[in-house]
């Protein structure tokens, strides 16, 4: 009889350790995450943000690069697509999103 008074009073105990030694187990898993957060997304988030910034900036007679490696000076705007001059009077039509990268004034001669 006094045994069992004895597992009675030791099993609450038991049972609250364990759901402390869950939370522990789940510790290292959630710093993953928060680690991975910090290291890969948040910086694509930042580069893709910096593009579309770039992008919407784009004015009439920018010098640009586009993913395909041809470069020019951008003779028209649209909402959507860009014209853009790579040789004098060849004008080609390329989208805004195409652009990679915004050269100095200058660069092509």
């Amino acid at each position: 009889m006094f045994i069992s008074e004895a597992f009675a009073q030791a099993a609450p105990a038991a049972a609250s350790g364990g759901a402390q030694s869950g939370l522990l187990s789940m510790l290292p898993l959630v710093l993953m995450f928060v680690v991975l957060y910090f290291i890969m997304i948040r910086p694509q988030m930042k580069r893709q943000k910096e593009l579309k910034a770039m992008i919407e900036a784009i004015a009439k007679g920018d010098e640009i690069v586009t993913a395909g490696g041809m470069l020019g000076k951008v003779a028209k705007l649209g909402e959507t697509y860009l014209h853009l001059e790579i040789s004098s009077g060849v004008e080609i039509l390329i989208q805004r999103s195409a652009v990679v990268q915004v050269l100095p004034k200058g660069t092509i001669k």
